[in-house]
């Protein structure tokens, strides 16, 4: 089974409701928040240094979408 992990923000609605689909699919996945977490930013930016919308949906270590039905929030820079 792929390696999922889902970078977001809790204050974005398109990472809650990507969330509730991937819970809804019952699909295992490791959530951060790339605005509490500094790390998890760098980790983001690691994949992929253009992104800077959140949410972003990793699978096995590559980006797979970023945005949640062409939306998103965008996550300023520190």
């Amino acid at each position: 089974m792929a390696n999922l992990e889902l970078y977001g923000s809790a204050r974005c609605p398109y990472t809650q409701e990507l969330r509730e689909w991937l819970e809804w699919t019952r699909r295992d996945f490791t959530e951060y928040d790339v605005e509490a977490d500094s790390d998890a930013r760098a980790r983001m930016h690691a994949l992929d240094s253009s992104v800077r919308t959140v949410p972003v949906l990793v699978e096995d270590g590559k980006v797979i979408q970023v945005g949640w039905q062409g939306r998103g929030c965008i996550v300023e820079s520190e």
